[in-house]
């Protein structure tokens, strides 16, 4: 099976090369360059990325550009700047090929000093409490390696096109009654400059974006909520069961 990688990427042409030569076998790149100033471009096609180019600035512009572009079945996102390992994206990948979930999210695990400053992990750690009281998803971390079926994920129609796009897919598929479980990834010091949660500005404007989202969370209606449990519950049987690592949630709205 192919699996598409979906890397936002602005101004990541000294972390591009190690990304990229670490994709594993059938994981298939495209980097969606978000206007980057430096050699980025050039560096993902050298290296056998597929490169698109998104005039409109956002990190959710690039990742949904990134996820129109591609083809595959099932498509992962993560983050272009060697803070993620691609060697761990069938860590995640492998529960949706398997249909054990519909959703996958890689539960950030530390590795280095650096790799996930404090006033980030503060902001991340506030957003999931308030995910799991308005939408009932008891994920941890809002974690930027995922993988779901990309038809499914064009189906959730998000909107966001800035930071809120992460948050707004968990959101948005927890709505839809889907199969949500999270992993742990090992997660390093970033190559080069953080232009996001490196720096107290970024952070706070991406807390800002995913509470527009979760504003926009309404009220759960009962009856919805029962289709979608039945509905859940007629589905087969998972193939194989679950890795022991992974923590399964079943979103409840």
């Amino acid at each position: 099976m192919e699996i598409d990688v979906v890397l936002p990427c602005l101004n990541e042409a000294d972390a591009l090369p190690w990304v990229l030569s670490r994709m594993p076998n059938g994981y298939r790149p495209v980097v969606a360059d978000n206007g980057s100033t430096d050699d980025s471009a050039v560096v993902a096609a050298a290296h056998g990325a597929r490169v698109v180019y998104v005039p409109q600035r956002g990190f959710g512009a690039a990742c949904h550009a990134g996820l129109l572009a591609a083809s595959g079945d099932i498509v992962c996102v993560m983050d272009a700047d060697a803070s993620f390992d691609p060697a761990d994206l069938p860590t995640v990948a492998d529960p949706v090929a398997a249909g054990a979930a519909d959703l996958m999210l890689g539960r950030r695990s530390v590795q280095g000093q650096g790799a996930w400053p404090l006033h980030a992990r503060i902001g991340n750690r506030v957003l999931a409490a308030e995910l799991r009281h308005r939408v009932g998803v008891p994920v941890r971390d809002l974690g930027p390696m995922r993988a779901a079926r990309r038809e499914a994920l064009l189906a959730l129609a998000l909107g966001d096109r800035r930071f809120g796009y992460p948050l707004e897919m968990v959101v948005r598929a927890a709505e839809a009654g889907w199969r949500i479980a999270e992993t742990d990834v090992p997660y390093y010091p970033r190559t080069g400059k953080s232009k996001v949660t490196g720096t107290l500005r970024g952070t706070a404007r991406t807390v800002r974006d995913m509470r527009r989202v979760l504003a926009s969370v309404t009220a759960p209606d009962p009856a919805a909520a029962a289709a979608r449990s039945a509905a859940a519950a007629a589905r087969p049987a998972a193939p194989a069961a679950k890795p022991a690592s992974v923590t399964a949630v079943r979103a409840s709205s």
